[in-house]
């Protein structure tokens, strides 16, 4: 299937897992807005997803370093350590926690609906045959 949507299917795949685990960090802070002196957390890759990602397009086999460059990345785990807007030293912002919950569900559902388009046209290909 690789050969059908070359590298398409691994990146979708690795961002669905990121999404999840920022689901996760994000749903972290939300249950921890009362511990005192919690410091919220977040996850980064897109930064290093496109690095990663254009230094594989210059590369003599491209599609291969691509994949590599996919199965490679990491997310960053960060720690919000200078901010703290309460006197208990908790720095979670419901506000914000809440609006990136959103923004990874969505992303996250855009992705599957993404996935799931691409392997419905592949069936639907195959049934051609």
């Amino acid at each position: 299937m690789a050969g059908l949507y070359g590298n398409g299917i691994e990146l979708t795949e690795k961002m669905l897992d990121f999404l999840w685990g920022r689901q996760n960090i994000t749903l972290n802070n939300i249950t921890n807005v009362d511990t005192p002196g919690y410091k919220s957390r977040y996850i980064t890759f897109e930064e290093e997803l496109r690095e990663r990602l254009q230094a594989a397009s210059g590369a003599d086999r491209p599609k291969e370093a691509v994949s590599e460059a996919i199965g490679g990345i990491r997310a960053r785990l960060h720690i919000t350590r200078d901010e703290s807007t309460r006197l208990d030293g908790n720095n979670v912002d419901m506000d914000q926690e809440q609006v990136d919950l959103v923004r990874s569900a969505y992303e996250y559902q855009y992705l599957l609906n993404s996935i799931n388009n691409d392997l419905k046209r592949l069936q639907s290909a195959a049934r051609q045959f």
